[in-house]
């Protein structure tokens, strides 16, 4: 081990000893953009965030059906994904978008694009979505990025009611739609997806979260029936209509893949509402589990077998239902080590009138729910919750919790004595400790913007250092939420490329500094049919070096990183 340490070393000093950007030169970003937040008050740091998304030119308005939104398909609104697509090093931005419909009688007024937008590297984006080739006229819903093929380049994954888009990334700037071709054009209306690794073969595979069975018909001739608290009528569902089944595709080596839910182990016989879906090794055994959010219903737990195979144990692990062993509406997820105990916990947002909720990790893939005891319940209750990350807002060496809200009914507005509304504001809440404090009405100017919020993906698109955030709106254009809080902390960014020079999709990082150790995975899709940038970021509080980074790579080879200098972004590659 010793040896393999020293060969690593000197294989990857120039990483360690330089902020480098992956196939690219190191190029200054101007510093009226990127000049670092002022020193910390003293006493506890609260984050802050200002939307800059229209000075960057995140002007896209997403649309999604009507303005009195009679079908449940005009609820789920459109994610939206942080990916560096033409490989520079800057985090570009895709937004997924769907159709406007006209009040009744119902008709489709515009079928909204999907964008594209290249990171210029000045703090601004530019509009590439015609020449990238990677928008057409689906009601889109959700995406996942990845390279699928191998060929070094992020490739992007579009979710559709009705045929799913697979655009194969070319290497020139522009992409190739090959859903038909690959065998991943399902027809359903899909939600959220993620690919990963199942069987340990070394390339990845694809989970696809279908939500319910529908036709244009009946979007189109749907009416509001349903009476909300006995105050206004509202759209009806999800009970009463058909779940869609969810799929597993198997990737086939070469390009393709095969349906192969039914020999994995993952049909879904409850045909239940899915949403949300994480793939991510939850008990550290070295093979990738799924868990998947259902509305209305209990959510899946597939325990990975170890030979490409799944066993659901949603039930068993404790993390099917709430506390009170009732399945809540299950909207969006994510996983990371909350209470610093080593083990990743789950995050899962819920309908309004009702908790989200956060799954403490007891080990062997059992959970509990600790939602009222940490804080979460009473902060959540009120609103409906959408996408969700944990991620360090402030540096000081744990993960904070943010939450994009958002009412499905926009007739709420019209009953004052419901105490909701359609547009919400967001949720952030700060780690103290092991229990939440809600800062989110003093986090800055951008977490005051109430909009009926859905999507939500993470990452450092000004490469400052620290976690910016992208929310998507209902018929309305993007937050681009930049983080401004005063610099507390240091940090750690790494970017790991497997051997075919993409993002290592299941590379797991544990980094100890000051006597902690923190865990990180590099994972496509999570959250509300979004997706995170695809590299591990770490605060580390007052450590100015981490003492140690292991690096563990799908399959289990490990790289080691010594004495590692903050305040830094460091590539490796798979050896």
């Amino acid at each position: 081990m010793l040896r393999l340490r020293l060969i690593l070393a000197a294989a990857l000093s120039s990483a360690l000893l330089s902020c480098t950007k992956p196939n690219a030169p190191i190029e200054p970003v101007p510093r009226s953009v990127l000049d670092a937040p002022p020193p910390a008050p003293p006493g506890p740091v609260i984050p802050q965030f200002v939307d800059v998304a229209e000075s960057a030119g995140l002007k896209r308005v997403l649309y999604c059906g009507g303005p009195d939104k009679d079908h449940i398909l005009e609820s789920v609104g459109t994610g939206g994904a942080f990916i560096d697509y033409d490989g520079d090093g800057r985090l570009d931005v895709y937004l997924v978008n769907a159709w406007a419909l006209d009040e009744q009688p119902s008709r489709v007024r515009l079928k909204g694009r999907n964008a594209l937008y290249r990171n210029k590297g000045d703090g601004t984006f530019e509009d590439v979505t015609d020449k990238a080739g990677v928008c057409d006229e689906s009601w889109g819903c959700g995406v996942s990025a990845a390279d699928y093929d191998g060929d070094g380049r992020v490739d992007l994954y579009v979710t559709n009611f009705g045929p799913n888009r697979l655009y194969r990334n070319r290497g020139d700037g522009t992409f190739e739609q090959v859903a038909e071709k690959a065998g991943v054009a399902d027809p359903g209306w899909g939600a959220g997806s993620a690919f990963f690794d199942s069987d340990g073969d070394g390339d990845l595979d694809l989970y696809v979260a279908n939500y319910i069975d529908a036709t244009m018909d009946d979007v189109l001739s749907a009416r509001r029936t349903t009476v909300w608290r006995e105050k206004v009528k509202v759209l009806s569902g999800p009970f009463g209509m058909r779940g869609g089944r969810d799929r597993f595709y198997r990737n086939n080596g070469d390009g393709t893949f095969r349906d192969a839910t039914d020999e994995a182990g993952m049909t879904d016989t409850a045909e239940s509402y899915g949403l949300g879906v994480l793939a991510s090794d939850l008990d550290f055994d070295g093979d990738v589990d799924v868990f998947v959010a259902n509305d209305s219903n209990p959510n899946f737990l597939y325990r990975n077998n170890g030979d490409g195979t799944f066993t659901e144990i949603g039930a068993w692990s404790g993390a099917g239902v709430n506390g009170n062993g009732v399945a809540q509406a299950g909207m969006g997820v994510d996983a990371a080590d909350f209470d610093g105990d080593g083990r990743p916990d789950v995050l899962v947002t819920t309908f309004a009138q009702d908790s989200a909720s956060i799954y403490h990790n007891d080990g062997d893939l059992a959970f509990r729910d600790v939602s009222a005891s940490i804080g979460l319940k009473a902060i959540t209750y009120q609103a409906l919750k959408w996408g969700c990350a944990f991620f360090d807002a402030d540096h000081d060496a744990d993960v904070d919790v943010v939450i994009a809200n958002g009412h499905i009914y926009p007739q709420v507005d019209q009953a004052p004595e419901l105490n909701e509304s359609y547009r919400q504001l967001p949720f952030l809440l700060r780690n103290d400790k092991g229990r939440l404090t809600d800062v989110s009405r003093d986090a800055g100017p951008g977490m005051q913007i109430a909009v009926s919020g859905r999507g939500l993906a993470v990452g450092d698109y000004d490469d400052d250092g620290d976690l910016d955030l992208l929310v998507t709106a209902m018929d309305a254009p993007p937050l681009l939420l930049r983080n401004d809080t005063p610099r507390s902390g240091h940090w750690l960014k790494l970017r790991l490329l497997n051997r075919h020079g993409s993002p290592a999709i299941g590379t797991r990082a544990i980094f100890t500094a000051g006597g902690k150790a923190q865990h990180r995975e590099i994972r496509s899709g999570s959250s509300h049919q979004s997706q995170n940038a695809l590299e591990l970021h770490c605060g580390l509080g007052p450590s100015a070096t981490v003492d140690h980074v292991e690096i563990v790579w799908p399959g289990g080879r490990k790289t080691v990183l010594d004495h590692v200098e903050a305040d830094r972004t460091v590539t490796v590659r798979e050896p």
